[in-house]
């Protein structure tokens, strides 16, 4: 009776492991093409924002950045159309779901500290500063996002491309940082939409 209790509970086990894997892999095909998206997306936006910000010398042309997930959202709901419907929720799903809400939480009020602390100090000089350093806050919560989510689904090309977005976005921050009152610093979103954007075609090419 132990036995096969026991094996019973081996049996419920691997299942429930297997349950965990095919989601995980299911999750990596299915997001090739929104890496891609989103990294097609970030790079034309940080190029517009420059652009506009070049010519200008108007900073509130970051403004742009707020339609970024309008845009992508809107976008990746068209994508998926009618299969949304039979991709239900799993544990790895919620997951993946939960980092990048923490990463947006986090992204979002570290920008409206600045914001608030900017208001407070209305310094020319600490505009500079903190808003520059504002860049390098972000890149740096999206690679460690991204490379947590690899972790999470046991995939070493996101993970690697969350370290490489991460790590290679402050070393052109330090490379640039002081540059341009921070207007150069919009290349640094154009690599990280570069490697989001490979990131996805190896994933489509490691799955077709």
């Amino acid at each position: 009776m132990e036995e096969n209790k026991e094996m019973t509970a081996q049996k419920s086990l691997k299942l429930i492991s297997e349950t965990i894997n095919n989601s995980r892999k299911d999750i990596v095909s299915r997001s090739g093409k929104y890496f891609v998206l989103w990294g097609c997306l970030l790079t034309a936006f940080s190029l517009i924002i420059y652009a506009l910000w070049k010519t200008s010398g108007n900073a509130s042309w970051n403004n742009l950045w707020f339609a970024l997930p309008v845009v992508g959202y809107g976008l990746a709901a068209l994508m998926k159309g009618k299969k949304a419907e039979i991709e239900p929720e799993n544990y790895i799903s919620k997951l993946l779901g939960g980092i990048w809400a923490a990463f947006g939480a986090f992204a979002i009020a570290i920008s409206a500290f600045t914001l608030i602390y900017l208001a407070i100090n209305s310094n020319p000089l600490s505009e500079i500063a903190v808003g520059i350093s504002l860049t390098a806050e972000i890149i740096l919560l999206f690679g460690l996002a991204e490379c947590i989510s690899g972790i999470a689904v046991r995939n070493w090309v996101i993970t690697a491309a969350g370290f490489i977005t991460g790590i290679g976005g402050l070393a052109i921050y330090f490379s640039i940082g002081n540059n341009s009152q921070g207007i150069e610093q919009m290349f640094i979103f154009t690599f990280a939409g570069i490697v989001l954007a490979i990131t996805g075609m190896v994933i489509k090419f490691q799955n077709r």
